[in-house]
C-alpha cells in the first residue's frame, strides 16, 4: 500500500504538474497553496451555511477551484490543451453577482464582519480569495503565465463571496452596517468601492 508521506518534500522542494521540481517557497507554489486554503475555508463556510442554495453554489465553486489550482500548478512549458479556467466560469460568477445585487438590503452600507457565523466564514474566505488574487497579479508582473481567466475568476469570486456574507447577514437580521454601528447618518458608501 502506498503512503501520502512520500518524503520527496522533506528538502523543501515540490513537483509542479508535469514533474518539474521547484522550491516550496516559489510564488507559484504560494499561489496555488493559497487557492487550496481558500477551498478549505469555503468548505468550512459551506458546512455551517443553512442556506441550501448558497451551500450548493459554494460546492460548485469549490469544484472549480480545483481547476484554478491546476492552472496555477502547471507551468506554461507543460501545459497541454485548453486552459482549465474558462471565460464561462467567470461569467457564471458574474451572473450570480448580478442576481444577488438585486436582493433588498444587500448593498446598503459597508459591513463589519461577524454578525452571523456563516456570513463571517464567507468574509474570511473572501479575504483569502483576495490574497490569491494579489499573488496572481505578482506572478503576472513577474512574467509568469497563469492563463487568461484566472485573475478575473478570483476577482469575481471575491465579489461573490462578499455578497454571500451580506445575504446571510440580512437573512439573520444581523446589525452589521458600519455607519449604523458608528451612529452615523448621511450618505451611504459609493457603489464604486
Amino acid at each position: 500500500m502506498s503512503s501520502i508521506a512520500t518524503k520527496h518534500g522533506d528538502t523543501g522542494q515540490t513537483s509542479l504538474a508535469g514533474g518539474k521540481r521547484v522550491s516550496k517557497g516559489t510564488l507559484r507554489v504560494e499561489t496555488y497553496g493559497t487557492v487550496d486554503e481558500l477551498n478549505a475555508a469555503l468548505g468550512y463556510a459551506r458546512s455551517i451555511c443553512a442556506d441550501e442554495a448558497l451551500a450548493a453554489a459554494t460546492l460548485a465553486i469549490q469544484q472549480d477551484l480545483f481547476k484554478v489550482g491546476a492552472a496555477l500548478a502547471t507551468p506554461p512549458e507543460s501545459r497541454k490543451g485548453d486552459a482549465p479556467v474558462t471565460e464561462a466560469m467567470v461569467e457564471s460568477l458574474t451572473s450570480q453577482v448580478y442576481a444577488l445585487e438585486t436582493l433588498p438590503g444587500l448593498l446598503s452600507d459597508w459591513s463589519v464582519p461577524g454578525g452571523d457565523p456563516a456570513g463571517a466564514s464567507f468574509d474570511l474566505a473572501r479575504t483569502i480569495a483576495r490574497r490569491a488574487e494579489r499573488h496572481v497579479v505578482r506572478m503576472e508582473e513577474n512574467g509568469e503565465d497563469v492563463g487568461p481567466f484566472v485573475l478575473a475568476y478570483l476577482n469575481r469570486l471575491s465579489d461573490l463571496l462578499w455578497l454571500f456574507g451580506r445575504k446571510l447577514e440580512v437573512e439573520a437580521k444581523a446589525q452589521t452596517a458600519l455607519r449604523q454601528l458608528n451612529g452615523l447618518a448621511g450618505p451611504r458608501w459609493s457603489r464604486a468601492w
